[in-house]
């Protein structure tokens, strides 16, 4: 039998039985209809004293608040079920664990104008708003968005433009925020125009979860109007498998029918996502919607997050298992970004044994060792070695 999580399967209309299809589909009646107090939550939910209480915060840190589509995917029976981890807060958000930070990836360092982000040479952070379609519990940016965070984010577009109409070694922009597809067509044509039009920008990226949790956004008038960008890339992110239904695989169909690349950046979630298996059928799930999986990211050190933050090695025994034994196009690079603002750094399961000036000794995914020589027409050994034969370098 097919695990169920390997179907596209519609969740519609799930708690919200009565609502009319035009309604469903309209994304700005899930905005409206969103589950955002604690009251709407316990009208569908057997709600943990964990939960309940986080909720009873969520004034303070970070906003509360899921679509009725992505709401529908929750398991109201299973507390530890992983779509419910990710976006319905515990009180856990209240403890600051060691080494946890307001801005663990040292964004507000970086910032040469207000809301935009310059930390790698050749690219940058555009923040072009402060909301999300739901909120993500380890949000690395929960200090600003939701408006109901410690900071404001307080972009000023005037000076981003003229900084990057300046800074000619910019050449790709990233558009993010919050959620930039949560602006009106005609507020976000404005803004890629303008970038656009600067001329040694060469591409643009957007960063979204709208088409995870809100899919009903993705219209053909967004598509055709981003269609008149390109290059245009786009970055989503999905956790786990449940995530991909039949509304979010044709919304990123639609995307890709536009002529967007699609790449998907998971984040490793304890309870969520921090098995070979969930893993896995993600990333094939991935494929079959035309998106590449790109990046899994090391949670970050966000403060408040450490129910949900697994270890590396955790990490490194899902990448070395994945390796070898799928489809490179499924395997995504492991980032750790660096606390405080070093950037991604990737990390990844030893492959390298042993390297001088001489050869390098190679560990493939089944243990078996092989040579390569460090010099061009240097000589290399034609045996396979066992793996423990790599001690003897």
């Amino acid at each position: 039998m097919t695990h169920p999580d390997h179907d596209f399967r519609s969740h519609a209309p799930g708690f919200w039985p009565s609502v009319a299809p035009g309604e469903w589909n309209d994304w700005r009646w899930q905005l409206r209809n969103s589950v955002k107090t604690l009251t709407q939550a316990e009208k569908f939910l057997a709600l943990t004293r964990e939960e309940r209480e986080g909720l009873l915060l969520t004034a303070h840190k970070l906003a509360f608040a899921i679509t009725p589509h992505f709401f529908n995917l929750i398991d109201p029976n299973d507390p530890h079920c992983p779509i419910r981890r990710q976006v319905i807060p515990q009180s856990g958000e209240t403890i600051a664990s060691p080494g946890e930070m307001a801005d663990p990836c040292g964004e507000d360092g970086d910032m040469p104008v207000p809301g935009l982000v310059h930390r790698y040479p050749d690219r940058v952070l555009f923040l072009v708003t402060d909301r999300c379609a739901s909120y993500c519990r380890y949000c690395t940016r929960s200090r600003v968005v939701s408006g109901v965070g410690e900071q404001e984010l307080e972009t000023d577009f005037e000076a981003a433009y003229a900084y990057l109409e300046e800074h000619t070694e910019v050449r790709d922009v990233l558009f993010s925020g919050g959620d930039a597809l949560l602006l009106s067509d005609e507020r976000l044509r404005k803004i890629i125009a303008r970038v656009h039009a600067i001329k040694h920008i060469e591409f643009i990226r957007i960063g979204s979860r709208v088409p995870i949790f809100l899919p009903q956004r993705i219209t053909p008038a967004l598509c055709d109007m981003l269609r008149e960008f390109h290059p245009l890339w786009m970055s989503v992110h999905v956790n786990h498998p449940r995530e991909l239904t039949t509304e979010v695989r044709d919304a990123l169909g639609r995307l890709a029918d536009a002529g967007i690349p699609i790449g998907n950046q998971s984040v490793l979630l304890a309870g969520v996502n921090d098995n070979v298996d969930t893993m896995r059928t993600l990333i094939h799930k991935l494929l079959r919607c035309r998106v590449r999986p790109y990046y899994l990211y090391q949670c970050d050190l966000v403060r408040g997050s450490a129910h949900l933050r697994t270890t590396v090695s955790k990490g490194l025994e899902i990448i070395e298992a994945l390796r070898g034994f799928t489809t490179g196009y499924a395997v995504p690079q492991f980032v750790i970004d660096a606390p405080g603002g070093g950037g991604k750094v990737p990390v990844s399961p030893g492959y390298v044994l042993y390297h001088d000036k001489e050869k390098i000794v190679l560990r493939n995914y089944e243990g078996k060792v092989y040579e390569y020589p460090e010099q061009p027409g240097g000589a290399v050994s034609s045996t396979v070695a066992r793996p423990e034969a790599a001690l003897d370098y």
